[in-house]
């Protein structure tokens, strides 16, 4: 697929800077990620994307995968809180945005409800097992990620900024499980999924991991400054014909819409909706952020297509039957949709740039 060039022009001086401030920040934080946590590159990367538009991912692989690791060192790179919920099928909404108690006066003696805030009031927060908890709790967690407060006795509470989620499933075992509906997965950017490690990999980890020697890790930014990394990200301009493509590929997956490949009207039950068309716009401007690039092209889209739709399109009996998977029919999708098309929209010039 051809890389799209687009004037840097459309960006002030002091973004592009900021762009490759950020780009070397990256690969700092690579290399201090790197004496804790053995490959996962692009994981990492998609993990910071989402930190980078002020989103949440979910994270699917089975136990021993080092995801709580990740997420804890990374948090710790940045300086940023970090805590970690466990998610069991007791868990109650309280547990994760906290509760009011009744708190004496000892020098009036009047009695008054004070706010003890939960677990929930951290930069990053790591929701592990999500799908272990009822719907109940699940909803208290997801309105935080959407409405970045959290509402208790009449009184709202902002979250911290910057404000971070990952949240974790185990695709093995499902017995006990509520898993997330469609719709409130549709509030997370990415779904990541994590594989076993290769041979050499994984022969790094066993050495590391059973000595007594421990990683120093170094922070390398801070809240402050990511703050200001997600405001430059999104400064980032995008050419129409970019947007476009983003667009018919969301499109091409409503399989109700009528207009849609045979393959998607064969093997879906339902496509994605307009978040997908945001999250790709975005995903691709904090990839092109991250490879200190100051525009997006169709490359970048492509790139992140994998994860925004894998938990938005919902495939059918006819490929479960097939052994045909979200990951599989988005490589078709994306082999039928073109990187470029003459007309966007009618009156629409393609080369024009949106700056959002």
């Amino acid at each position: 697929m051809a890389t799209d060039s687009n004037p840097s022009e459309a960006l002030p001086q002091g973004d592009i800077e900021a762009i490759q401030r950020l780009n070397d920040a990256y690969q700092s934080l690579r290399a201090e990620l790197g004496k804790v946590i053995v490959g996962q590159d692009e994981i990492i990367e998609q993990m910071m994307m989402c930190l980078l538009t002020g989103s949440h991912g979910i994270l699917e692989g089975v136990p021993g995968l080092a995801k709580t690791l990740m997420v804890s060192t990374l948090a710790q790179c940045m300086k940023l809180d970090f805590v970690r919920i466990q998610f069991t099928p007791d868990l109650m909404p309280a547990d994760i945005t906290g509760t009011e108690v009744i708190q004496e006066d000892k020098t009036t003696g009047q009695r008054a409800f004070k706010f003890l805030p939960g677990p929930i009031f951290a930069n990053v927060v790591l929701a592990d097992e999500i799908n272990r908890t009822p719907p109940k709790t699940q909803a208290a967690l997801l309105e935080a990620m959407q409405e970045r407060q959290v509402s208790v006795g009449g009184e709202r509470y902002p979250m911290k900024s910057p404000f971070f989620v990952l949240a974790t499933q185990n695709p093995v075992e499902q017995e006990g499980t509520y898993p997330l509906p469609e719709a409130q997965q549709d509030r997370f950017m990415f779904k990541v999924l994590i594989s076993y490690p290769k041979w050499d990999e994984e022969f790094d980890v066993i050495r590391r991991t059973t000595t007594d020697q421990v990683a120093d890790v170094s922070p390398v930014t801070g809240g402050e400054a990511m703050l200001e990394l997600q405001r430059v990200v999104k400064r980032i301009p995008v050419a129409d014909h970019v947007i476009g493509y983003a667009m018919r590929i969301v499109r091409a997956t409503r399989v109700h819409d009528g207009d849609v490949p045979d393959f998607v009207s064969d093997y879906l039950s339902w496509g994605a909706g307009p978040r997908a068309c945001q999250y790709l716009v975005l995903g691709g401007k904090a990839r092109a952020a991250i490879r200190g690039q100051s525009h997006v092209s169709t490359d970048d889209i492509a790139a992140v297509t994998k994860p925004v739709l894998r938990h938005r399109i919902v495939t059918n009996f006819n490929a479960d039957a097939e052994g045909l998977t979200p990951d599989k029919l988005i490589d078709r999708l994306l082999e039928h949709v073109p990187a470029h098309e003459n007309a966007i929209t009618a009156g629409a010039e393609t080369g024009s740039m949106i700056q959002s």
